[in-house]
């Protein structure tokens, strides 16, 4: 080994050794710095080796090198660097001051490659654990959002779900600060999600790498109808979410300069984490079906009787704490059974549509109709400080049920039955107050429909 050169040796080393002086102007480096920082030996000496310091590492790394300059031995500290090529490079120091030299002696450990396994293992992590425990698809939607910007730049970044059944493409979570959300198209509109989701491949553009050539000419001209050229991105970096059943969408990052550029190492990242992204939308979006099953009709998509029934309990405890009142409206179609009857189930069913959608154009966005069962409705009404609020209500629901139903070209006239109830008035209980309202609708049923009935202060009914 004593006829081996030292200088040899350390040309030999696959770690860098570099020798600054204090103010960080590089004296030294070994060969071995161009494999890691990217810049030759030639190119970097008496430059400041501070200036190619990641800028959100700056003030630790300066903090580092002051206490390397007060003699303590430096064994595992990490830092980012910012290669030639605009690449961030992770680094592992060992390094010690040289007092009678007044140089900083250290050698560069690349840890590039140990910190993108890690990081990739968390965004695995990361991505299944929001699949379990974000409340819904939006939410799902901000996290992937927040760990895909771990990994690269995702300044601009959108979720577009593809609906093969409709062959619509929808985008339920954009951020792009030059312009709003796209508005649902079909697919065969917005070219680029169309070259990612029709072919399942992973689609980067770049200054210097135009649309695929088979299909330049349809891309570009589509992409200039969807992007005017003033908010053209500079980089567009699209990813399908593949699952067993095919593409359900895909992921799309944008950038709009040279400090969010997109390479292909990029786009291999993206690749690996969208099929971890995919099963966790596929999960959530299983998830929230079974949800709206277990508490919306599903002919009329209102509420059900158990979704109806904790609405009511949350909006008596605010009743009661705000001291307001609150009315329910119970309906039922006056001989709706000679609808089925005459017409058919099939008739019958789409009249109870129409009834849930004319029952929600007459009440207010907060109010809440729901659907109990067989041609019953009920209708909550919250915020209420006077009694004739619910019988206005009813009144102008009567009203709009003069209206003839449009049933595929039969038209259709059937009025409703109504029975109000309200709290404090007819009980603070949920059971007490759908019960009044049930049998003052009956008694309106009774007296020969299309009229309100208000069950009376003591919970009987009126004569």
């Amino acid at each position: 080994m004593q006829s081996i050169p030292s200088q040899n040796v350390v040309d030999l080393l696959l770690d860098a050794v570099c020798v600054v002086h204090v103010d960080s102007t590089i004296e030294f480096v070994s060969p071995a710095f161009e494999r890691i920082f990217g810049y030759a030996p030639q190119e970097v000496i008496g430059k400041r080796m501070l200036d190619m310091v990641h800028p959100e590492d700056l003030a630790i790394t300066q903090r580092q090198a002051q206490r390397v300059m007060e003699g303590h031995l430096q064994l595992q500290f990490e830092n980012r660097y910012v290669r030639k090529d605009g690449s961030i490079a992770h680094i592992r120091w060992t390094a010690r001051w040289l007092p009678d030299k007044q140089l900083r002696l250290a050698v560069a450990h690349d840890i590039t490659e140990r910190k993108f396994t890690e990081s990739m293992q968390a965004v695995i992590y990361a991505i299944s654990e929001a699949a379990h425990t974000t409340q819904n698809l939006q939410a799902l939607f901000q996290h992937i959002h927040q760990i895909i910007g771990r990994l690269l730049p995702a300044t601009d970044f959108a979720v577009a779900l593809y609906d093969a059944c409709s062959d619509s493409l929808s985008f339920p979570y954009h951020v792009n600060e030059p312009g709003p959300a796209p508005t649902p198209t079909t697919l065969v509109q917005d070219a680029l999600c169309a070259e990612v989701i029709r072919s399942g491949r992973t689609l980067l553009l770049t200054p210097d790498n135009p649309p695929p050539s088979d299909n330049t000419g349809t891309l570009e001209a589509l992409l200039h109808q969807q992007l005017p050229h003033e908010r053209a991105p500079l980089y567009w970096l699209g990813v399908p979410l593949q699952t067993q059943k095919g593409a359900i969408g895909a992921l799309v990052l944008q950038s709009y300069n040279e400090q969010g550029r997109y390479t292909e190492k990029d786009k291999e990242l993206l690749q690996f984490v969208s099929t971890q992204v995919a099963a966790a939308i596929e999960r959530k979006q299983m998830h929230e079906r079974l949800e709206h099953m277990a508490q919306y009709d599903q002919l009329t998509h209102l509420p059900n009787r158990q979704l109806f029934l904790d609405r009511l309990k949350t909006a008596l405890a605010r009743a009661r704490r705000d001291q307001s009142l609150l009315s329910l409206l119970f309906l039922d179609l006056d001989r709706f059974k000679q609808v089925n009857d005459t017409l058919g189930h099939a008739m019958g069913d789409l009249l109870l549509q129409r009834v849930a959608q004319r029952l929600l154009e007459c009440v207010r966005g907060s109010d809440t109709v729901a659907r109990l069962g067989g041609d019953e409705f009920v209708v909550l009404l919250e915020s209420g400080h006077a009694r004739e609020h619910a019988a206005a209500a009813a009144e102008k629901i009567l009203a709009a049920f003069g209206q003839p139903f449009d049933l595929e070209g039969i038209h259709l006239t059937i009025q409703p039955s109504i029975g109000v109830s309200i709290y404090p008035e007819h009980g603070g209980e949920e059971h007490h107050l759908l019960g009044h309202a049930d049998e003052a609708m009956y008694l309106s049923k009774k007296n020969g429909g299309n009229q309100v009935r208000v069950a009376s202060p003591q919970g009987g009914l009126p004569p």
